[in-house]
């Protein structure tokens, strides 16, 4: 994961960015086809040199980004597990267990979606 390295670097808690490194690890097991990169301080994985899903950690959860389309698709998922969210990310707490059935899903939706994207972004 040296990739992620110099950002899980700038983490201080130990709980909290053993955590973050298990999510970065299963999700690179899970889809090593994706690139990985850090930009705007968060670790993110790409398709194809579109975005397809971010993480940054904050004081009582870490955020996932998926893009608006990306919640928009899952909000009943997200509502089910207990995940608060807003247009553009949702929260994992760290009084909440990770359910990587639903940060598969999300990242099999993104990159379907963007399958035919030549931009970044949407």
């Amino acid at each position: 994961m040296a990739v992620f390295d110099e950002y899980l670097n700038t983490l201080d808690d130990g709980d909290h960015k053993l955590r973050m490194i298990e999510i970065l690890d299963k999700i690179h097991q899970e889809f090593p086809e994706l690139g990985r990169k850090v930009a705007w301080n968060q670790p993110m994985f790409t398709d194809h040199g579109t975005f397809i899903i971010a993480f940054s950690m904050a004081k009582n959860h870490i955020s996932v980004a998926p893009e608006q389309a990306g919640i928009e698709h899952f909000k009943e998922l997200l509502d089910q597990v207990g995940y608060s969210y807003t247009k553009q990310l949702f929260r994992i707490g760290f009084d909440q267990e990770v359910d990587y059935s639903v940060l598969k899903k999300v990242i099999e939706f993104n990159t379907k979606d963007k399958a035919d994207n030549q931009k970044f972004w949407r």
